[in-house]
């Protein structure tokens, strides 16, 4: 078997993608930035004075001394107001994100968790204020350009950059904000991790290689949760070692509790636990680091919540199933099911289950089409989808679709009693009712 378009994944990738999920890894490490700057800056501060004091330029020092004191103003109201500064905006930030929440799906807090600006934007406000409390501790009472030991004048300049650089990422993050509470960006930001999700793939055949019998089981010793994402180039590696093939029980998004199997050995024994730590990573949710089913997961709960009798949007509904439609018609002809992952020799050493075509069309259409039945906007649009995907997709992939479209028309049939406002409601049309 060919798994030509397969990107090996890195060591350090589910780690990566951890870290990503967390919003207090960037401003940690904003901090030591911030003082191994300041440290670099003192230096350079006190070689400037130790210089012009050699050269006895007192009148270039005196104009020194006045620029750092003038700019102490500065730096004291930098370090009053940016603590006061972070809590209004991210108080209004999170209020933003309760709403989007709210009218959407609790999911896309995650997006704004992720959020690359958040974090940059967080980190260079928190290191504006810790910088400028750093800086006032490097003003001496001394003036004298005869005595003078240091003076803060390259922090001084680095303050009022950080305080530049702060302004203009808050009217960034302003706008990614705003942008959160929009259904278009929201459903388009999925949509686009979902194809980065597809990209990591393996590509090539499936199902010819045969692991041989079962031999033996890991039993799962962590903490119960969601299967979130496995190591796979570390399985891989103790599967190598051991000479055997390893299978994963569960799927990516499973909720696994210690004591239940996840680990299936074929030809030997179970590699040592200590080469099995890390590999296997569960969570309180799910993610999109290797789930490609969360994704539509995501699209059909916005869906199912715009095509709520609380919210009634179908505009909104329409809005996903464009994105549904838009991932399905990409995975119509890609192989799904088992992934093979292979070592450098190419012998294959790790079975993963994944979703098939049927898994994800149900995924995608199933619930929502419960929903539809009052709303001509969905049925029109979801026919049309339909009708795409059985163009796109090969003759063994058009059964699961052709059932939908059925059902589909039996439930119109089933909640219009009007034959003028079924064959209205059934009518294929990409923008619903355009």
């Amino acid at each position: 078997m060919s798994d030509r378009g397969y990107r090996r994944p890195r060591p350090l990738s589910p780690l990566r993608e951890h870290l990503r999920d967390t919003f207090w890894f960037a401003p940690t490490m904003g901090f030591v930035c911030v003082f191994a700057l300041w440290l670099a800056a003192t230096e350079l501060d006190d070689a400037i004075v130790s210089l012009l004091r050699r050269e006895e330029a007192y009148d270039e020092l005196s104009q020194v001394i006045a620029f750092s004191q003038d700019t102490k103003t500065i730096v004291t109201t930098i370090s009053s107001a940016m603590m006061t500064f972070i809590g209004v905006v991210f108080s209004i930030s999170l209020v933003a994100v309760q709403m989007a929440s709210g009218q959407l799906t609790p999911r896309v807090v995650r997006i704004f968790v992720r959020s690359r600006i958040s974090k940059l934007t967080l980190t260079v406000f928190l290191a504006t204020f810790l910088f400028s409390l750093l800086v006032l501790s490097s003003y001496e009472s001394e003036t004298d350009p005869r005595r003078v030991v240091s003076v803060p004048l390259v922090q001084s300049l680095l303050i009022l950059v950080l305080l530049a650089l702060s302004l203009l990422l808050f009217v960034i993050y302003v706008s990614a904000t705003l942008r959160l509470m929009q259904v278009g960006p929201v459903v388009d930001k999925i949509a686009r991790d979902s194809f980065r999700v597809l990209g990591r793939m393996p590509r090539g055949p499936r199902g010819e290689d045969e692991p041989g019998p079962e031999t033996a089981r890991v039993m799962h010793e962590g903490r119960a949760g969601v299967l979130r994402d496995v190591n796979t180039a570390r399985l891989v590696r103790a599967a190598r070692r051991e000479d055997v093939v390893l299978r994963l029980i569960p799927r990516i998004g499973d909720f696994v509790v210690p004591g239940t199997p996840v680990l299936a050995v074929h030809g030997g024994a179970a590699p040592p636990r200590r080469r099995l730590r890390y590999t296997v990573s569960v969570s309180v949710e799910r993610t999109l680091h290797q789930d490609l089913a969360f994704g539509l997961r995501q699209l059909a709960d916005i869906a199912l919540r715009a095509l709520s009798t609380s919210v009634n949007d179908p505009t909104t509904a329409v809005q996903c199933l464009d994105r549904i439609v838009q991932l399905l018609a990409a995975v119509a002809r890609l192989p799904l099911g088992t992934v093979h992952h292979r070592d450098r020799a190419g012998r294959m050493r790790l079975l993963q289950e994944g979703p098939g075509w049927d898994d994800l069309v149900d995924l995608a259409f199933e619930e929502i089409r419960w929903c539809v039945g009052g709303s001509p906007q969905v049925t029109r649009r979801l026919m049309a989808g339909l009708d795409d995907l059985l163009l796109l997709a090969p003759e063994e992939r058009k059964k699961s679709l052709v059932r939908h479209r059925e059902l589909l028309v039996q439930t119109v049939e089933r909640n219009v009693p009007v034959a003028a406002d079924r064959e209205f409601a059934l009518l294929p049309d990409r923008q619903g009712i355009g």
